[in-house]
């Protein structure tokens, strides 16, 4: 990939070793280029506006304005932005808010370099990506959101298609809500991570969702 087609990422973080090792690890990946850095919100909003980055990795705690409140300010600078959380907040209310602000993923600072490329990738491409250490999380607080409970009364909907998927597809789907990792899935499952992979494609296509984290949060209160 060459550089103007490079996905263009701004990082945003206030520990400068960190932030700088991220950068040099991004250099090292011709699908990236980091055109800007900034320690705080208050340097992320300015350098937004200026470079109109694809891509902005986005630590939440900061000086002065955390990450999550400075989501609205970098939305409004450089709407075409994709946010990405890169933080080392587990905190489900620090998800939710993150996610409610606008945010398109929430990854943690664990992630291993592979996986953090690909989440820029489908951050691109329109999805949602949330570790899937997180992702119980955020069935939590989905689920918290709506109000949910034992004995709430349900409206009449149609024929929900969870009912499409096969046994197999349902262990997995349950999994999938409890955070696992297709590794995890497998060695539970004693079966090819591969094969996993297949019947998570399967999984998404039957329930006509765009990823692992949709799929989780539809699971909530299906299946148990």
């Amino acid at each position: 990939m060459n550089a103007e087609a490079a996905i263009r990422v701004l990082v945003v973080d206030d520990h400068t070793l960190f932030r700088r090792g991220l950068i040099a690890l991004l250099a090292g990946d011709a699908r990236f280029a980091v055109v800007a850095e900034a320690g705080d919100a208050g340097e992320a909003h300015r350098r937004a506006g200026e470079t109109q980055p694809d891509v902005i990795l986005l630590d939440n705690h900061l000086p002065g304005v955390s990450g999550v409140d400075a989501l609205a300010g970098l939305r409004e600078v450089a709407p075409r932005s994709r946010v990405l959380m890169l933080t080392v907040s587990e905190d489900q209310e620090d998800l939710a808010a993150a996610l409610r602000g606008g945010a398109r993923g929430y990854l943690l600072k664990t992630v291993d370099s592979e996986v953090l490329a690909a989440a820029i990738l489908q951050t691109m491409a329109g999805e949602s990506v949330v570790s899937p250490e997180m992702t119980s999380k955020l069935v939590n607080a989905f689920q918290s959101s709506h109000g949910g409970g034992p004995g709430q009364a349900q409206p009449a909907v149609a024929p929900d298609p969870i009912h499409s998927l096969s046994p197999r597809e349902r262990q997995i789907l349950v999994h999938i809500a409890r955070g696992a990792s297709n590794k995890e899935i497998a060695r539970a499952l004693e079966i090819a991570e591969t094969t996993v992979k297949i019947h998570v494609q399967h999984i998404l296509r039957k329930l006509n969702l765009a990823s692992r984290v949709q799929a989780a949060v539809y699971a909530a209160g299906r299946l148990s």
